[in-house]
């Protein structure tokens, strides 16, 4: 069984230099898959909405939709250190809210952290749930819960203004008490200054190779998902076409009985079959 990390373990990993890999779960098979790996933080994404649901975005996914997933991928995964990743509403509400939601992933599914996304603005509700026990990841950068206010998916921290602001969140969160810090599609060159600016671990998406760590989009880097696919997700896999050409092979072999085959059926005895056949 695979030893499970611990946050500690992860912040230590950036003065080591070892690099931290983080990839999404959304149910027990490919949590499993993930632990056997060695992958060594599993995120239960809100991208599930897309990935598994069918939303045009993350904004829709429900705490319960969430709660759901992530006790399927600590099943998965007992030995994993799994992120709860905190659906839009589900902490801006309020404070009391935001422990509430939280204190939901690591009671009733078992997570061992929280990932939520916000700059400056979220550091109040960082700090007070990490006052309550709960371990937290930030997330800046493009955030996809609001995309719209960011002018969509694109890339922040191009220019200078939008720069600092990218420098100031990460500082800030790190004073909130986040353990690690997710860079999503920001310029390779701000991603790796944040990185040896700041304490804590940066996990980069779509940041280039300077930060401390990577996670993607599973389905996304084993070319699960045909729609709208980032291009900084490199495919590691095509699944999609081999398991369409698989459907289609099973339909044909169904459709002229080439299967069950005698390899993939039971038989009777044939003194049984006879006397079947007498009694009829």
């Amino acid at each position: 069984m695979t030893k499970k990390l611990t946050v500690a373990e992860i912040r230590a990993m950036k003065a080591t230099g070892e690099k931290i890999t983080m990839l999404t779960a959304y149910d027990a098979s490919f949590a499993r898959l993930l632990e056997v790996a060695g992958i060594d933080m599993l995120l239960v994404g809100d991208s599930l909405g897309m990935v598994l649901l069918g939303y045009d975005s993350t904004v829709p996914v429900t705490m319960d939709e969430m709660i759901h997933h992530a006790k399927a991928v600590r099943r998965g995964a007992p030995s994993s250190l799994v992120v709860g990743d905190m659906p839009f509403m589900s902490y801006q509400v309020s404070i009391p809210d935001a422990i509430a939601n939280a204190g939901r992933f690591m009671k009733e599914a078992g997570c061992d952290a929280v990932k939520l996304e916000g700059g400056q603005e979220v550091c109040p509700t960082v700090s007070a749930l990490v006052q309550a026990g709960i371990p937290v990841i930030g997330h800046i950068g493009l955030t996809p819960q609001t995309a719209g206010q960011l002018g969509g998916y694109k890339v922040q921290g191009k220019d200078l203004d939008s720069a600092r602001k990218q420098l100031a969140d990460a500082q800030a969160l790190e004073v909130a008490g986040v353990f690690a810090l997710v860079l999503e599609c920001v310029p390779a060159t701000l991603a790796e200054m944040i990185t040896k600016t700041i304490g804590i671990p940066t996990i980069g998406i779509g940041a280039g190779v300077g930060c401390d760590g990577q996670v993607l989009v599973t389905h996304d880097m084993l070319g699960m998902f045909e729609k709208h696919i980032p291009s900084f997700v490199k495919k590691y896999s095509h699944l999609a076409t081999q398991i369409k050409e698989a459907v289609t092979d099973y339909k044909h072999e169904v459709k002229t009985k080439a299967y069950p085959d005698v390899a993939h059926s039971f038989t009777m005895k044939s003194d049984v079959v006879e006397a079947l056949k007498e009694s009829m």
